[in-house]
């Protein structure tokens, strides 16, 4: 006999194609705003479209000034928005990696993953940072409404409240697989994207030698992490940085790419 059970998950048609979205994904900021990735794309049918129409913008410069077998990297991922756009745009010519810490949400990804075809893509239930090993993290509750996106998983004194409380007590941690991006020894890669509230600068130095070999575009969330060791570390690297609203856009000195970026007042523009 079937008994009563919450539901969390749900498939949605949107602008990305058909994805599974926890419907609790939000944390309203007063009774007609909110935020989340799961809200954005239940309120509005897609997450952050400029952003995605930029990064793709991106991705086919580096196509026309490097060829085929252009290599993204999402760390962050999410349930999959940019490494389904990606993947998508990139079908014949490019290749996604995509990496998920926590596990509820890895699960979302990995189906979006499938139900987009994205044959192009590969995702990894891991953390990404400077180590290779295991980190523990907290485990939110899927039932209650949160920006799950937001989740630190680290504790500091600065924790950001997502919509729910988070206990960070050993009894609620989980312990997940701990990578860094050159362990992978990748000898192409064109576009790394980092969002991983706080551990943005150990995703860097666990992709120093893949930075140094590649030279690829940087997005780097910047508003949790340590602003200048970020800078620091992209300009003794050769990079030049732009702001893009709560990122920072980072092309390498040497990157042709950097001839089509147009920084104004009124924002970043890519020029074709």
């Amino acid at each position: 006999m079937a008994t009563k059970r919450p539901i969390a998950f749900v498939l949605v048609s949107s602008n990305h194609g058909t994805m599974i979205v926890n419907r609790n994904d939000y944390r309203m900021v007063d009774q007609n705003r909110g935020y989340g990735v799961g809200y954005q794309i239940l309120n509005n049918s897609c997450f952050d479209p400029e952003e995605v129409n930029f990064a793709l913008a991106l991705l086919t410069l580096r196509r026309r000034a490097y060829g085929d077998g252009v290599v993204a990297i999402d760390c962050g991922a999410n349930v999959g928005v940019h490494t389904i756009e990606w993947a998508k745009h990139m079908h014949g010519w490019g290749y996604v990696h995509g990496f998920e810490a926590q596990e509820r949400v890895y699960y979302a990804l990995a189906g979006n993953v499938a139900i987009n075809n994205c044959l192009n893509a590969t995702v990894y239930h891991a953390a990404i940072g400077q180590e290779e090993g295991e980190i523990r993290i907290p485990v939110a509750n899927s039932l209650v409404p949160a920006s799950f996106g937001s989740l630190e998983l680290k504790r500091s004194d600065r924790n950001e409240f997502i919509g729910q409380n988070i206990d960070y007590s050993d009894a609620n941690m989980q312990s997940v697989q701990l990578r860094h991006i050159d362990a992978f020894a990748w000898q192409r890669v064109d576009l790394i994207k980092i969002d991983v509230e706080g551990m943005e600068v150990d995703v860097l130095i666990g992709a120093k030698a893949t930075i140094a070999r590649s030279k690829p575009i940087l997005i780097i969330e910047i508003i949790k992490t340590d602003a200048k060791a970020v800078s620091d570390f992209l300009a003794q690297n050769g990079y030049r940085t732009y702001q893009m609203g709560i990122n920072l856009l980072a092309l390498h000195e040497s990157d042709s790419v950097i001839k089509s970026i147009n920084q104004t007042e009124q924002g970043l523009n890519i020029i074709v």
